[in-house]
């Protein structure tokens, strides 16, 4: 791929060849630590010979390996070269607008992670915010929010209030996030701080159904069980429970989640549930959201083995999978515990550590000093028989927006009848007559819907030039999908092409099927032409 999707030959002024080659090919490579250290290497080379514009685009897609790797820590690095690469040149962006509000972006999950890990300098974070706030200015909502969270984070409730009433003040910003899912994010801070009440009351209009986002309504039903457990709406919250983890249990963004759902086990009367979750969603420790979602669930989860230690279920034995040096082992409810502990306040130190305060050690040690609220709280599959941990993955109606899941595009190609594989990384792979043509998810949260096409018929290296007019002319006459040329250094070149679709918000079946039929068409139709070259 070339240039965030440029067409190659033409219009690349200023750019050095074989960075723009050796960036398509870094593009194609698997996800992971070579990818990583090649586009490091791409954007270091730029750099050294002054082509500014592969030099952020192989920052970006840096970027964006990053998220989609889970290995969100490292952002604030190549953000904060992008930054300084527009700073010295302003008009890198201005021909393309869109890349100025996605670099924000970029941004704003800098400083979230680096609230969410203790690897990154708390200065880094400060300096990401501070540029953030410059270039925003001081009345913006995301930085308030941020400010917000990161004094939350650091312990400073006052600061936070301050900030948290900036916040809602503020005009909504599109960087900001969902705006559908602010209201859970301001209700998980009013929960912390211990205003039950006012939680419930923000989270009141997506309850209502008055919120169009397909996250809301089972993260604000996780945000809203406590609260409604601590304020005697008991079987609200045992409700909230299943019908929130039946969508949570599968979900790859919905670790951050899952220690709201064990806390509710544990004080609701539930230790054994507790220990279900606990086995079933014990492998997702192993690659956690962030280190601040990894220290919350061994909290959780260590506070659900103490309880059921004293319920009699000491002896239970929970398989835990190999990891790394860790051999596969069952193990009993009292040694899980003991390790989750050492876990979880080893994470709580080495954020004390670096943020200089005691914050999260004693908000770790509040939650294992908690027991339960009352009597075991009823929940409803206890009424009916029905187990929710063995439920099917959530499958909306036709008409339904959810988040983009694999199982979604394969239930597309399945109603078109269409032969594919899936391979260990999720990539959906199928061929449509002169097509190949994968389907994969990108992004943070898995929400981008890629299609890449590639022409079966391949050209000799020797038409390069070629290669380079006809993909030149598709760009300039047709929308999808974008056209480029690879180079393999063996003598052929592949035409290929691809189709990003952001769903962030959503997407329903139906609309999915019309994508999916969009890419197929337009990416048989590319191949095609590819082969009616002379």
């Amino acid at each position: 791929m070339t240039g965030r999707g440029e067409p190659v030959g033409r219009g690349l002024t200023g750019r050095v060849p074989e960075l723009v080659a050796a960036l398509a090919d870094a593009r194609d490579m698997p996800d992971g630590e070579a990818r990583f250290a090649e586009l490091d290497r791409i954007a270091a080379r730029a750099d050294a010979l002054g082509d500014a514009h592969s030099g952020l685009d192989a920052r970006f897609a840096l970027v964006e390996a990053y998220l989609l790797h889970g290995e969100r820590w490292r952002l604030a690095e190549p953000v904060r070269r992008c930054l300084a690469a527009v700073d010295r040149s302003p008009g890198l962006l201005t021909e393309r607008p869109g890349d100025a509000e996605l670099l924000r972006r970029h941004q704003r999950y800098a400083v979230e992670a680096a609230i969410g890990t203790p690897r990154v300098g708390l200065d880094q974070a400060r300096a990401l915010l501070d540029d953030l706030t410059r270039r925003a200015g001081e009345r913006s909502g995301l930085v308030a929010q941020l400010r917000c969270r990161l004094a939350d984070h650091l312990g400073d409730e006052p600061t936070a209030r301050r900030r948290y009433d900036d916040w809602a003040a503020a005009e909504p910003d599109p960087t900001a996030g969902c705006p559908g899912c602010l209201p859970a994010r301001r209700a998980e801070l009013l929960a912390g701080w211990g205003d039950d009440e006012a939680a419930l009351a923000t989270l009141r209009p997506v309850l209502d159904g008055a919120v169009d986002c397909t996250d809301s309504p089972e993260r604000a039903l996780a945000v809203a069980l406590l609260p409604w457990l601590r304020t005697g709406e008991a079987e609200r919250a045992g409700q909230a429970h299943l019908r929130a983890y039946r969508r949570h249990r599968r979900e790859r963004g919905s670790f951050p989640y899952l220690a709201g759902h064990l806390r509710f086990c544990a004080l609701a009367g539930h230790p054994g549930r507790g220990l279900d979750i606990l086995a079933e969603q014990l492998p997702r420790l192993d690659h956690p959201y962030d280190d601040l979602s990894a220290m919350e669930f061994a909290a959780a989860g260590a506070l659900v083995c103490a309880l059921a230690a004293e319920a009699g279920l000491a002896g239970r034995r929970v398989h835990r999978p190999a990891h790394g040096g860790r051999p596969a082992a069952e193990v009993d409810v009292e040694t899980l515990g003991t390790d989750l502990l050492t876990l979880a306040t080893g994470l709580a130190g080495s954020f004390d550590a670096r943020n200089g305060t005691g914050h999260q050690s004693g908000r770790i040690a509040s939650w294992l000093a908690e027991r339960p609220l009352a009597t075991p709280v009823p929940l409803p599959d206890e009424e009916t028989g029905d187990d929710p941990t063995t439920d099917a993955p959530f499958t909306p109606a036709a008409d339904e927006l959810a988040p983009l899941s694999l199982s979604m595009i394969i239930s597309v190609l399945d109603r078109r009848g269409d032969v594919y594989a899936v391979d260990a990384g999720g990539v959906v792979v199928g061929r449509w007559h002169e097509a190949v043509i994968q389907f994969r998810q990108v992004g943070r949260r898995g929400e981008i819907l890629h299609a890449r096409v590639v022409a079966a018929r391949r050209l000799p290296a020797s038409r390069l030039t070629e290669a380079y007019e006809f993909c030149n002319a598709w760009n300039h006459d047709r929308l999808l999908p974008k056209a480029y040329v690879h180079d393999l250094g063996e003598g052929e070149l592949v035409l290929a092409g691809d189709v990003t679709t952001d769903l962030e918000h959503g997407v329903a079946p139906a609309q999915l099927g019309v994508l999916v039929d969009a890419a197929v068409a337009t990416g048989v139709a590319y191949a095609d032409a590819v082969a009616a070259l002379p």
